[in-house]
């Protein structure tokens, strides 16, 4: 079975106000993951939406909400999460059990913490993961004195995934223009 014969499900993580707010190419990510979402609607490939809720960040509030440009439609799938792993003590393992995929597309934010983290688990659980290597984000940030920014986060977590190997299972990058659904 090749890629695209692949039961998939596209995964939007994270692409909320709040979150977007300050991140790199924040309008470009979110403008290339809502003309993904539209080619995943019109192929017929289920989109399921993640949204991190935490205390500066409640569930329903104005920063919660999905980025403009971005939109949930009737019937897809919306995960409440508190933690960086996506499938940490939510539903996403039986949403993605109801819709009977092995294979996720994987775009939102931010890059270094909830895109990672949740690619590895899905990884671990046994998918196979397309990150899309120009619909992710982060911010800038330091660490131990050193200055690290988005740009060089997003491409690190490119390169990181683009090694990824785990038994019988497939893992790729690829943008959003080429990524297959």
């Amino acid at each position: 079975m090749t890629d695209a014969q692949t039961p998939t499900a596209l995964l939007i993580i994270d692409l909320q106000r709040d979150v977007i707010d300050g991140c790199f190419d924040g309008a470009g990510v979110v403008a290339r993951t809502a003309a993904l979402v539209d080619r995943a609607r019109a192929s017929g490939v289920p989109v399921v939406w993640v949204q991190q809720e935490e205390d500066e960040m409640p569930r329903g509030s104005d920063g919660w909400q999905l980025a403009a440009g971005l939109s949930r439609a009737d019937g897809e799938s919306l995960v409440h999460k508190n933690y960086r792993d996506s499938f940490a003590d939510t539903d996403l393992d039986e949403v993605l059990e109801a819709l009977d995929v092995t294979r996720l597309v994987v775009a939102g934010a931010q890059s270094d913490y909830c895109i990672r983290t949740t690619t590895q688990s899905a990884a671990v659980r046994g998918f196979d993961v397309t990150l899309v290597s120009d619909a992710h984000t982060t911010t800038d940030t330091d660490w131990d004195g050193v200055e690290i920014t988005g740009e060089q986060i997003v491409e690190h977590t490119n390169r990181y995934f683009s090694g990824l190997r785990y038994p019988n299972q497939i893992f790729a990058i690829a943008r959003h223009d080429e990524v297959e659904l």
